[in-house]
This record gives C-alpha cells, sequence and structure tokens, in this order.
C-alpha cells in the first residue's frame, strides 16, 4: 500500500505554477527522501498533503483516505509532522512543552518521557528550551511529531543550520524509526548527500514539476561506468570507432564511450597508434549523484 499518493497535484500562486501536476507515491514502511533546490516547490507540497494549503488542482490520499475537509482530523491524527522550524514556548521547559501538545491531543501521559527517550532528551527535559541548543530545539521539534506514534511522519528539512554532530544525530533518528515503529516518514531537503544516507526511496522535483521518482538504487544505477578517450586527432580517432562498430559521445575535447572489453579496448588502441594517433588519455569515469542532481534539477540549481 502506499501511505501518500497524489495525482496532478497543482498549486498556482497568482500567475505562476509552483507545483505543477505532480503524481507521488510514497510506499509504507519506507524513509521517503523528497529532493529538489530550493524554491522547487517541496514544502508547498507538504503543506498540500497536510491540508495546510488548498490545491490548485488534483487529488491527494493520505493512509489510503482521500485528504478533504470532511475527514482532514481524522487522518491528521495519525500523522506527525515538522514543517519548517519547529515551535516552541522558550520559557517552558522540553517536558512542558511537550505536555501542552499531548494534553491538547488528548494523548497517554507515558507518551511525553517515551518521545524524549526515542530523541534522547530525557537529560534535558527540565531545562528551559531558550537555553537549548539549535539541535535539541530540533529534537524537540521531533519529540512532538512523534507523541501519537504516528503511522507517517513528514519532516521538511529536519536537519536545516544543524552542524555535523546534529546532523549525524538527526539521521540515526530517522533512520531507525521505520524499523522501530513501523512509520513511513518523508523527508524533504535540497542536499543530496543527506537523503543519500536516509531514504530507500526517492523523488526529485524540478520548479513544482517532477523529473525522479523511484529507489534510491534506481537513482544510483543512472551512474553509469564509460570511458573517456582523448586524442590527439579525435575527427580520426572518430572515423575508427565507427570502423569498430563503437558508439561515442564527445564532451569537452573528449570521445565518450561505453565501457568496452579489455581485449577490445586494447586491440582500438594499437589500431590507432598503427594510424599514427597519440592516445593522451583514456580513463574510466562514473557520475557522481550530485551530477545527476545537476543534471535533471538543471546545471544552475543551488544544492
Amino acid at each position: 500500500m502506499n501511505i501518500i499518493e497524489t495525482h496532478n497535484l497543482c498549486k498556482q500562486y497568482g500567475g505562476a505554477l509552483r507545483v505543477a501536476h505532480l503524481d507521488l507515491k510514497v510506499p509504507e514502511g519506507c524513509v521517503y527522501g523528497f529532493l529538489g533546490p530550493n524554491g522547487a516547490g517541496k514544502s508547498t507540497t507538504l503543506k498540500m498533503i497536510l491540508g495546510l494549503v488548498h490545491p490548485t488542482a488534483g487529488s491527494i490520499q493520505v493512509l489510503g483516505q482521500e485528504m478533504k475537509a470532511a475527514n482532514r482530523l481524522p487522518v491528521l491524527r495519525q500523522v506527525g509532522s515538522l514543517i519548517e522550524s519547529p515551535s516552541y514556548y522558550g520559557h517552558l521547559t522540553g517536558e512542558e512543552n511537550l505536555r501542552i501538545v499531548q494534553t491538547l491531543r488528548g494523548l497517554p501521559e507515558k507518551n511525553i518521557q517515551e518521545a524524549l527517550q526515542i530523541v534522547r532528551l530525557d537529560g534535558q527535559r527540565g531545562k528551559k528550551v531558550a537555553h537549548y541548543s539549535l539541535g535539541m530545539k530540533q529534537r524537540l521539534g521531533l519529540a512532538a511529531a512523534l507523541l501519537g506514534y504516528p503511522k507517517l511522519l513528514i519532516l521538511d528539512e529536519p536537519t536545516n543550520g544543524l552542524d555535523p554532530a546534529g546532523i549525524q544525530e538527526m539521521r540515526e533518528l530517522i533512520c531507525g524509526l521505520p524499523g522501530r515503529f513501523g512509520m513511513t516518514v518523508v523527508v524533504s531537503s535540497h542536499l543530496l548527500s543527506e537523503v543519500d544516507q536516509m531514504a530507500s526511496q526517492v523523488a526529485i522535483i524540478r520548479e513544482g514539476e517532477l523529473v525522479f521518482q523511484d529507489s534510491l538504487a534506481a537513482l544510483h544505477g543512472r551512474s553509469r561506468h564509460h570511458l573517456a578517450l582523448r586524442t590527439t586527432d579525435n575527427g580520426a580517432a572518430r572515423r575508427l570507432l565507427k570502423e569498430h562498430s563503437v558508439p561515442w559521445q564527445e564532451e569537452a575535447g573528449y570521445l565518450i564511450l561505453p565501457i568496452l572489453p579489455d581485449e577490445k579496448a586494447a586491440r582500438l588502441t594499437r589500431r590507432m597508434g598503427e594510424q599514427g594517433l597519440g592516445v593522451l588519455r583514456l580513463e574510466e569515469r562514473q557520475k557522481t549523484l550530485e551530477e545527476i542532481f545537476l543534471e535533471l534539477t538543471g546545471k544552475a540549481a543551488s544544492l
């Protein structure tokens, strides 16, 4: 079952379509990375899924039910979220902040201590939140989202502004949630390196449009090996490659070839030498995930 499905989801502000015909499918029990440059429409999409923003067109299903005014609250009781920055009362302790959420939602009191333990704040529960570090405030926001042990957890840029230690801590917490509690976690980010270490499923959007959606393994699969060849006369080299039925593309002074068996590569270089062609470079290359991300989202996109 897909925990979230959107069909032809659109959001227009003024004359601009910020989210365009989005079809998302979030499988149950995974960490789903929702990627895109800053301003691509990630937060707007998550707000529409949570019913915080009304779609211009399209439909949204969450936990098998269509999100609409009549059933929004019953559906959201099974959803936890942390959108943008966490909200808190600085003059209250972490425990007191969670108690307010627990009371408003009618949840068991024991959930407070359990949530604090999950996010490793049980030793700081009596400290005023104004004196928390940024990472501790993020973890308190996560604790509030976890209070009701939701089936679906939506986190918008949860590592934003954290130092490396805070990022590592948040990443470990998120990665452990599906296995420990059977939750499905949707994590938005503009950093591919972060999602690469957390997610099993990935969607990438650019200017509100979906440009990739599949498993992380499939995204890695696009990082194909190839050979890069540069000679003293690439024109003559192209003719020789054509004679041997080797496809090629030209890129920045190199001839880009598929991976060849060692014998065929040796035969080609020997023929080039016989024809007076100097092989300046023959190297094996592989696209990085960052390069694939840039190709999908546009060279000028911010990482």
